[in-house]
This record gives C-alpha cells, structure tokens and sequence, in this order.
C-alpha cells in the first residue's frame, strides 16, 4: 500500500473530554505540541541533551539529589514493578502497607519477586496506621523493605510518608513509596523525608500522557541494586543496565528504544510545574479542592476521607442514595463531555472519584463539575437549590482573593 506524503491531515477524530477522573488527567496543548515534534533517534545528540535536562527536572520534582532518577519507558505499574524487582531477592521479607487497592498490588510485585509478605491492613479510606506499622516491625526485625502508598488512589487518602519513612530508617529498614497520585499535587520530599525508592506515573499532576513513569532510588537503594547476589530478574527493569543508557555524559550505551515524543512531552510538562513552583501548584490543588468540597456538600456529598488525610487532587465522596451511579456518569460524559472516576474493589458502586489534577485543577473546571452534577442529580430527585453549589464555590475563591489582597 503506497503512502501518500502529502497527506499531512490526520484521519482520527476524537471527542475531547473534560478529565475529571483518577487519571488521565487533562493534558496543556503545549504539551500535545511537544508530543508532535519530530522524532529523531534515541541516541541523537539532541535527544541525549533533553534526557539530561528531563532527569534534573525530575530531580526537582521529587526533591532529591539523586542522580538514578528517571523516567521508566512505560506506565506506572511497570516503575512499580521496576521498584520491587531490582530491591528485593528471593527470600527477603517486605512489610506492606495496603489500605486501597494499591497497597494490594504491592504484595502481588513482592510475591512475584520470590519475597515474602508481611501485610497489615487499614480499613479503606483511612491513611496507614503508624501504630499497626510499630508493631509489625517489632515482630518482624528481619524485614527488608517497608513498601506504602502515600497517595491511594483507589480512596483519596493519604498517609504521613515521613513518618513511615522514619520508622523505616529506625529499623534499618529501605522504603518503597507509591507517589502516582501525590507527586506534583502535594508535597514529595524524597531527600528530607529519607524515602529510598519512589514511583510515580505521567499521567495524574503531571498532566502529561500516559505511559512514562518517572523513578528514583537513592543512595542506600541504589547500593542494594548494586550488590545483589542475583540478577534483577527483569532485564528490561535492570537499572544497573538502564543507568548506562539514562546516565550522566554524552556517551550512551543501547539499552532500549526510549519512548522519544513521549519523553518531549514530559520535559514539557514538567518545565511548567518549574514555572509555576512546586509550593504554588499545591496550594493550587489545595484551593481547587476547598472549592469542590464546598459545593459537593450543599448538594449533600460527604467526602470518604476524613479532612486530615484527604488528597486535594483526588476526591473520593459517597454517591447520593437517590442517585444512579452508572447512568449519571453516563450522562456526564454524553451530555458534558466530563469524565468522572468510579469507586474500585470495596468502594465499587459507593462512591465516586474526581480528579483535580495538575492541568485539571482549575477554577473552570471546579465550576464546570459542580453545574454538571447539580443538572443531573437535581434531575434524579436531589433537594437542594439550583445554583448554590457553585456560588459555594465562587465563595471560596472570592475569601482567598480578599485574603491575598489583605496580606
């Protein structure tokens, strides 16, 4: 079949979306116009010069010095993997943190690894318990690895990353933390906490597309890689093999074909949180949440996650009695082109989950949510009056204005 090189038009059409969900999140144009720059290889000088300026923005993001830091050429589940498999040897012992769905997808990578599990478990919504945590380590002093989620995607809920990241340091024990949600939305300080191996994805406050996961070990992490009795059983997750291609100098040695339009839309995203700041894009989550939460609750939606350990960017509530979960969002997404997330595993059918993530946490998108929920739910049997959930919303945004103004 012969190729036409004057058809520039692409055939695809799809239907843009407002991503309101667990992920994807809304992605910027510019960083859609990054991803259409020209490919070139994966080992041309130009590219080389991008790999270094993307690993030094990641140091940034991740707050963190360390020069193994980079992004795996796939989806977050593959750093995940890539955390567990070049940690941990047969035979070694990991306590797992799970209170959502991801805590349970740790003990799969931990089994899969020849590692044994020790798990302790939190009821759904609530952040790790420290005081569980104590115990399993007073039970366990032979444990490797403490593996947590600080951001569970699967509930909104957040658990106190230093606080395990210290108990760990205590025990003479490695951490692996789970960031796909967190990193970019609310602070991550791998360095200052002590955290010594971290994952996250491309595609939640990063706003990027999906399928690159940025990674980083530190210096204790990445010594264990370094004098393993056995190979990492992944070669493709090797990083002593990765480093030699994602390390520092010109000279590159072939590991893989990097994912090239994917790593230019990364670099670009990540140059816009640089220029935001890192302190000004959380508490542009933290606003946008306040704004949610404040209209969510004149129509009567409560929050699964108690305030103290909630996720501004990822908002699990109780869906109304009245309501019909499926079929509003259903309606949200025919009639308004939004996408909100549903419940997963035990929270199936129970809530729902909205996103206000890196690009999609706006004021626009706040009030856009709001006005498509109150349409639907006041269509279903909800009593509250139309209109207020959104002058919630604009109250709160109008408070932090005068706030600014006055300071």
């Amino acid at each position: 079949m012969a190729i036409n090189a004057n058809e520039s038009q692409c055939e695809l059409s799809i239907q843009a979306r407002t991503l309101m969900g667990p992920g994807p999140s809304d992605v910027p144009a510019r960083v859609l116009a990054a991803l259409g720059q020209p490919t070139v290889g994966h080992l041309d000088p130009q590219f080389v010069a991008l790999m270094d300026e993307t690993k030094r923005l990641l140091q940034y993001l991740f707050q963190t010095k360390s020069e193994l830091t980079l992004p795996i050429s796939a989806p977050g589940s593959s750093a995940m993997e890539a955390c567990f498999v070049n940690l941990l040897e047969a035979g070694d012992k990991v306590i797992v943190c799970r209170n959502g769905v991801f805590g349970l997808r740790m003990t799969e990578n931990v089994e899969r690894s020849g590692a044994q599990a020790v798990t302790i478990d939190d009821e759904w919504g609530q952040p790790v318990s420290l005081d569980k945590l104590a115990e399993a380590i007073k039970a366990n002093p032979d444990a490797k690895v403490i593996a947590f989620v600080h951001a569970e995607t699967s509930t909104g809920a957040q658990s106190d990353a230093q606080a395990i990241a210290k108990m760990a340091q205590d025990a003479g024990m490695l951490t692996i933390m789970d960031c796909v949600t967190s990193l970019g939305g609310t602070p991550v300080k791998i360095d200052e906490w002590g955290i010594d191996a971290a994952y996250s994805g491309s595609q939640k406050c990063l706003s990027c597309v999906p399928g690159i996961a940025p990674i980083t070990f530190g210096e204790k992490a990445q010594q264990v890689i370094q004098n393993r009795k056995q190979k990492v059983q992944s070669w493709f997750s090797d990083q002593n093999l990765i480093m030699a291609y994602w390390g520092g100098g010109a000279k590159r040695a072939y590991h893989h074909t990097a994912p090239v339009n994917n790593v230019y839309a990364l670099h670009e995203s990540l140059l816009m949180i640089k220029k935001e700041g890192l302190e000004i894009a959380w508490a542009r989550h933290a606003q946008n949440h306040q704004a949610l939460k404040a209209g969510l609750q004149v129509m009567g939606i409560e929050f699964v996650v108690d305030e103290a350990h909630r996720l501004p960017q990822l908002n699990a509530v109780t869906i109304p009695e009245y309501a019909d979960d499926a079929a509003t969002r259903s309606q949200l997404l025919s009639e308004f082109n939004l996408e909100i997330g549903a419940g997963l595993g035990a929270l199936a059918g129970k809530v729902w989950r909205i996103g206000l993530m890196g690009h999609s946490s706006s004021q626009h998108n706040v009030e856009f949510c709001l006005n498509a929920l109150e349409t639907s739910l006041l269509a279903q049997g909800g009593q509250f009056e139309k209109g207020a959930a959104i002058a919630a919303a604009q109250a709160v945004y109008q408070n932090a204005k005068q706030s600014t103004a006055v300071s």
